[in-house]
């Protein structure tokens, strides 16, 4: 059977044009979201970093975007399109500050992954698969399509998946800071087998769990580098308008990155 690598399975849900996507959404009524993600990386210079890249979105266009947490616990989330379209809509109101600025992202190989926010984060991206990763992929993609939408299933997958994968606490399901309720569903996993990053151009160290597991709600942030493709990312419930509110507020007083 034919496994693909990181680089081969993000780049099925890239779009084929520049008005296309690989990826059809789910005609719920349901926000939803589709792609690629390093949900979260710790280093030991305390700072945290997350890659977001949805291909396709019922909300609006696809997105890079980065997550940045400083050692203080300040977070802040860099994204290519505005805050209301963004991680943003369901994260702003956990967050210190939400900027627009070009985010990218290169595969410079098959395992490897560059990201970068212009100026703020260069960050270089070793993947690899281990027993662990291959056995979360395996039970994901034989798991009914009407398990991912059961919270009570995703709850219990949480909860197992966090220990085996070496990652602390994990949640597939629960609340964003906006409101919103969500449901996770990865169909590929792996994990950082190295990586460095600079962050305003000092080096951020090694990679490194937190002294205490960092959250946003019920969304937990792996204390162990994993990277899943083949992602969809549903929000059952209405947008909050105050959330989103609040997200477009913080980005229009921080203003673009220069």
């Amino acid at each position: 059977m034919f496994t693909p690598t990181p680089q081969e399975s993000a780049d099925k849900t890239e779009p084929t044009t520049s008005t296309t996507t690989r990826t059809t959404l789910p005609d719920d009524p349901a926000e939803h979201f589709s792609g690629y993600a390093l949900m979260g990386l710790p280093f030991s210079s305390g700072h945290y970093l997350a890659f977001r890249r949805f291909t396709a979105s019922s909300v609006g266009p696809g997105y890079h975007a980065v997550w940045l947490r400083t050692p203080e616990g300040r977070w802040t989330i860099y994204a290519d399109v505005p805050p209301e379209v963004s991680c943003a809509r369901y994260f702003g109101a956990g967050v210190s500050e939400t900027r627009q600025v070009a985010v990218s992202a290169v595969w410079t190989g098959p395992w490897q992954l560059s990201v970068r926010v212009p100026d703020v984060v260069q960050w270089e991206i070793e993947l690899s698969a281990t027993w662990a990763t291959r056995v979360a992929t395996s039970m994901a993609r034989h798991m009914p399509d009407a398990a991912w939408r059961s919270d009570r299933v995703l709850g219990a997958m949480g909860t197992m998946m966090g220990p085996m994968l070496r990652a602390g606490r994990m949640s597939l399901n629960g609340r964003v800071p906006n409101g919103q309720s969500f449901q996770v569903k990865p169909l590929r996993v792996w994990t950082v087998e190295d990586s460095q990053a600079r962050i305003d151009g000092v080096d951020a160290g090694t990679h490194r769990p937190l002294r205490v597991q960092e959250r946003l709600a019920d969304f937990w942030l792996p204390q162990r580098g994993l990277f899943v493709s083949e992602l969809s990312l549903r929000f059952p419930s209405t947008a909050s308008a105050g959330g989103v509110a609040m997200a477009t507020e913080a980005a229009e007083t921080s203003g673009p990155a220069s």
